[in-house]
């Protein structure tokens, strides 16, 4: 029923407009005949009625001219006081409503400074103008009290709302900024996914065409072998772009449609790839092998595979060494191999590529360190290490050597 009522009011609001003036004028006209009741030479019942009706109807804009009717609710109680009404609080009730309005809609400054001439109105009606000059408290003290409560309430809620708004405005560039920042970081992560996958197969089938070539005079079966190979690669490489770009089209969670993220159970697959591309790849796994969690996982299989492809294009021999070393806390991923001399291997920034920023990026997002240069024998070296969870002691056989 309360919820009727609330439409119902909400599709007329001029009858709920005029229905609430009129109780207020009929509140007001009670003030009007109480002083009727209670004085002893009470005067005439039309001048209040008459001053009531003028002062209800201008309340009518006080939501757009606020201050004028203020000035008009003003005036007409003071012309009631002066009559010999008493100031109470049914008889003063326009002046109360437009300076409630007032405190609620104008300036900080301009609010109460129109309080303070209302509330010196009162003054000015209860000291020179009105018949009760034996009750100062009846005659001064009340009407200005009610005047300054009620400017004092417009100015709380005001407040308030003005507080309101702001919190709304907050909230909305917070979460503005909050969804640009998982925009960036999504694209970041998409980015580092599209060139790891792209750049290791890529690089892989480089070196096996340009492998092939090179056998291709002397050593006609090993080159066709490699040749056989390079579908494998270059279909590995389509399968994952395809998986990347399809889940950026996708206004769905395709979770329960995408196959597993690569991790270290796939890496005996890229050594093979490696071997293929004329990289020979040594696993190395030191310590208990623990299971990790899916992103630790794949950003240690992501941190391998890249580091294996920069070695595929600046190795100067055709060898590489991975050592995953397990402790209680932390998995330390080592990938060396001897550069070429004159070839330093790829940096990143402008002109240099990004793998080592994607290795970095990756390590530093899942709480581990990185570190990767030239070794003093020669050679260059990456090494990471990425935090494990040491109430998790749970052991994972498909990285054993």
């Amino acid at each position: 029923m309360n919820t009727s009522w609330q439409r119902r009011a909400a599709a007329r609001p001029r009858a709920v407009e005029a229905a609430r003036l009129i109780l207020l004028f009929a509140g007001t006209v009670g003030g009007v005949f109480l002083t009727r009741a209670v004085m002893p030479e009470p005067p005439a019942a039309w001048p209040g009625i008459a001053l009531s009706a003028v002062a209800c109807a201008a309340l009518y804009r006080r939501r757009t001219h606020p201050l004028h009717v203020l000035a008009v609710t003003t005036l007409c109680t003071m012309a009631e006081g002066a009559l010999g009404y008493l100031m109470t609080l049914l008889l003063m009730g326009p002046l109360l409503v437009a300076q409630y309005v007032t405190n609620l809609r104008t300036p900080r400054r301009t609010a109460w400074n129109s309080a303070l001439a209302a509330a010196a109105g009162m003054v000015v009606t209860g000291v020179f103008l009105t018949t009760l000059h034996n009750s100062l408290i009846l005659a001064v003290v009340n009407p200005v009290a009610w005047v300054l409560l009620c400017a004092a309430l417009g100015s709380y809620i005001r407040v308030r709302r003005e507080y309101a708004a702001a919190r709304a405005e907050h909230a909305d560039r917070q979460r503005e900024e909050e969804a640009r920042h998982r925009v960036i970081q999504e694209r970041m992560r998409i980015a580092r996914e599209l060139h790891d996958v792209v750049a290791h197969h890529l690089t892989l089938a480089d070196a096996q065409a340009g492998t092939a070539a090179h056998l291709a005079r002397t050593h006609p079966d090993q080159a066709l072998e490699i040749i056989a190979k390079l579908p494998e690669t270059t279909a590995a490489a389509l399968r994952e772009l395809k998986a990347t770009v399809g889940l950026l089209r996708q206004d769905t969670d395709p979770a329960d449609d995408l196959a597993p993220a690569p991790g270290l159970r796939h890496l005996p697959d890229l050594v093979d790839a490696c071997a293929a591309a004329g990289l020979d790849v040594t696993v190395t796994v030191e310590g208990r092998a623990r299971r990790l969690t899916p992103v630790l996982d794949l950003t240690a299989y992501r941190i391998i595979q890249e580091a294996l492809t920069n070695a595929t294009k600046h190795a100067a021999t055709r060898a590489a060494r991975v050592r995953l070393s397990y402790t209680s806390r932390f998995l330390t991923l080592t990938i060396a191999n001897d550069t070429a001399p004159g070839r330093p291997a790829a940096t990143a920034g402008p002109g240099g590529g990004f793998g080592l920023l994607s290795m970095r990026e990756r390590a530093t997002s899942a709480g581990g360190t990185f570190q990767a240069g030239h070794r003093p024998h020669g050679g260059f070296e990456v090494a990471c290490s990425l935090p494990l969870d040491p109430h998790d002691d749970s052991l994972d056989e498909s990285t054993a050597p």
